[in-house]
């Protein structure tokens, strides 16, 4: 009888898959064996795509005449730095003696890649294939996955939308960078007085630059614009409430041109009208119109996915959306929590069935503990495949992220940032199986002179799940104050028992009427982890979690390589991170390739596009289209826009876009001056040469 080859995506897997299985095993270069067993591992990617002039040695000079290239089958090599491993990985696959190859890479699109390249370079043939897919590493996760495990051709599509995805950034790295370089590039180098300048394009890079520079602009352009409110402030001495007037229907300013919306006056003098008017009959009274008294529910938010995640971490922790998958990938290979690289925030009908037991071994995570027994108490894990969080058909590859109660004791040796991020995924899980906090709202209208006023009030009356979703290591506040931060506004709550003594029909004194004015604000910039966010939504920043929730669709990248995307753009200095804040603002450098983009291939700068591509990827994984047909629309788009691009002569145009952006620098940065901003992460807007 044959060995069975087991392959993981790296090391440190492959041990767990040893110890899983109860191995026996020889340790030897690069792999382990037993007797009917071996278990090797790849070292994330060993196989590459190869440069164009390995096609033709004429290639590795850059020229127009030479594209677009496009050739038509693709070459692969070796990546010197693994080549070893490569050599160890590619024997075992064609051993002899191995009969069946259990495919243990990540279980997702790029794992699944991973491993093709290394049976397509090594030329396999002639073995059983099975694809083992799991969720987590935990020892009863990994046995059930070699059990279950399938065919690998039940995987080819998802294949298929691997190379795609490579051959997709390829060609248009390899097209439009050598393209917008040779007509473009001594344009920005003159600009920036330096030697060359290498214009470096992506599919999904360009997209992310471009909206980062566009919220830029957006912001610069920005013309702040005061308005004026009116507000009153009735009841007793000592007891007043105050609220706000509005132009509503019956009003004598109602769809007026002098408002600004509904609630405030474009000029100063338009409201110092109204408050006169108001005055005219004293004392200043208003009668109550109408109190109005409802109690609102607050859901747990759904779990996490792994851009979810990387937004909280950078708002709450201030790290950067790389940093958190580099943490949370650390607590999955450390079996605490399951697979990070995910799009889903529910849980699937088969997990929720055995939800018991990742609460059961949570009662070894201290902090969890009490939480724990009140759902218990709750009894809701038991009916949680029932509500909104357990939904087969919103996960494609995996469910959310969550803890699986187990490898706590290894949690205690991970630095303090990793414990905080774990703490944060627990309560997040936990929050799931608390009922809603529960708000007790009042709403009163009062009338001056038929002009209306409104105020609104609230006070928390259940906590519900507010008291496990805290900021972890911080204490939970008293009932009735705000928890974690989400729910501003909250009003005191002996306040609050005078206010709902307020009955319609009274009249009650105005004690002052004033004018408050405010101003309109810019669009905020961007922090690395609302990035991710709009990244997610197809270049929408939704800052609603429920509305993020019900139009997620397709996004711009995926959960695996939105973090690596913004990393590259920060060392290629196109953008630039505030290390302190996370605020993510443009370079010169990159604005300035905005501006050849937009004048040359501007699609490339569409949101909606680049997710379309994506969602094109999703269809040949899903089997909808074949690669043949995506390949056709690739190559005619690569095609049409080279030759476009060829016939330009816009370059003197640009000048005058380059001027427009230095204006808002100190001045014209030198070779490597915006690199210094990015990693210092001060002056995010300004540069110095």
């Amino acid at each position: 009888m044959g060995k069975s080859l087991y392959i993981a995506e790296k090391p440190s897997v492959a041990q767990e898959f040893a110890k899983a299985l109860k191995l026996n095993t020889r340790r030897q270069d690069g792999y382990l064996e037993g007797e009917d067993s071996i278990v090797t591992w790849c070292v994330g990617h060993l196989i590459t795509m190869s440069y164009p002039e390995e096609y033709d040695s004429s290639l590795k000079r850059w020229s127009l005449g030479t594209l677009p290239f496009i050739p038509k089958e693709f070459k692969y090599e070796v990546i010197p730095a693994v080549s070893k491993q490569y050599r160890i990985v590619a024997g075992l696959l064609t051993r002899e003696d191995v009969e069946t190859i259990y495919v243990c890479t990540d279980s997702g699109r790029e794992g699944e890649y991973i491993y093709r390249l290394v049976e397509q370079q090594a030329g396999v043939s002639g073995k059983t294939r099975r694809r083992v897919w799991i969720d987590s590493q935990t020892e009863e996760e990994i046995l059930r996955g070699i059990k279950e495990a399938k065919d690998l051709k039940e995987y080819d599509n998802l294949s298929a939308s691997a190379y795609l995805r490579a051959k997709e950034d390829y060609l248009m790295g390899i097209n439009f960078s050598r393209l917008l370089t040779l007509k473009y590039g001594n344009s920005i180098s003159s600009y920036l007085g330096t030697k060359y300048s290498v214009i470096s394009v992506g599919r999904v890079m360009t997209c992310v630059l471009g909206m980062v520079v566009r919220r830029e602009r957006e912001i610069r352009e920005f013309v702040e614009t005061p308005f004026y409110r009116v507000l009153s402030h009735s009841g007793e001495p000592g007891q007043t409430f105050e609220s706000e007037w509005r132009a509503v229907k019956g009003s004598r300013w109602f769809e007026s041109f002098d408002l600004y919306k509904e609630n405030g006056f474009k000029e100063e003098k338009k409201a110092k009208e109204l408050i006169q008017y108001l005055s005219e009959d004293t004392p200043v009274q208003c009668t109550v119109e109408a109190v109005e008294k409802r109690k609102e529910k607050k859901n747990p938010p759904l779990l996490f996915n792994l851009a979810e995640l990387q937004n909280e971490c950078s708002r709450r922790f201030k790290i950067s959306p790389d940093e958190t998958l580099r943490i949370v990938q650390e607590l999955y290979e450390k079996k605490l929590v399951t697979y990070p690289r995910t799009d889903a925030r529910v849980l699937s009908s088969a997990v929720a069935k055995e939800i018991h037991k990742n609460l059961n071994g949570l009662m070894k995570y201290a902090p969890a503990v009490e939480y724990l027994k009140e759902i218990v108490a709750f009894g809701s894990h038991k009916k949680i495949g029932k509500t909104r969080y357990v939904n087969d058909k919103q996960i494609t590859d995996h469910y959310a992220i969550i803890p699986t109660g187990q490898g706590i004791p290894a949690l205690s040796g991970l630095p303090g940032i990793s414990q905080s991020v774990y703490d944060l995924i627990v309560r997040r899980f936990l929050s799931i199986f608390y009922p809603p906090a529960v708000y007790q709202k009042v709403a009163i209208t009062t009338k001056i002179r038929g002009e209306s006023f409104f105020a609104n009030f609230k006070v928390l009356a259940e906590e519900g799940y507010f008291k496990v979703a805290g900021i972890p290591g911080k204490k939970n506040s008293s009932e009735g104050q705000e928890l974690s931060g989400e729910n501003g506004g909250d009003t005191d709550r002996t306040f609050f028992e005078k206010i709902q003594t307020i009955k319609k029909g009274m009249i009650l004194p105005v004690q002052s009427l004033e004018i408050k004015e405010g101003k309109t604000s810019p669009p905020k910039r961007y922090n690395s982890g609302s990035l991710i966010l709009a990244m997610e939504n197809a270049g929408q920043l939704i800052e609603d979690e429920e509305l993020r929730a019900q139009i997620k669709g397709s996004g711009i990248g995926t959960s695996a390589t939105r973090g690596e995307i913004l990393k590259k753009l920060f060392h290629n200095q196109y953008l630039m991170l505030n290390q302190k804040t996370q605020i993510v603002t443009p370079a010169m450098l990159g604005e300035m390739i905005y501006d050849v983009v937009e004048h040359s291939i501007k699609s490339l700068l569409n949101p909606e596009l680049t997710a379309s591509w994506e969602k094109g990827l999703t269809y040949v994984a899903d089997g909808e289209i074949t690669p043949e047909e995506y390949m056709e629309k690739l190559n005619r788009f690569i095609v049409t826009r080279t030759e476009g691009v060829k016939g330009l002569a816009n370059q003197c145009q640009l000048r005058a876009c380059y001027d427009r952006a230095a204006q808002f620098y100190k001045k014209n940065p030198g070779p490597g001056s915006a690199g210094k901003k990015a990693a210092g992460g001060k002056e995010p807007n300004k540069l110095t040469g």
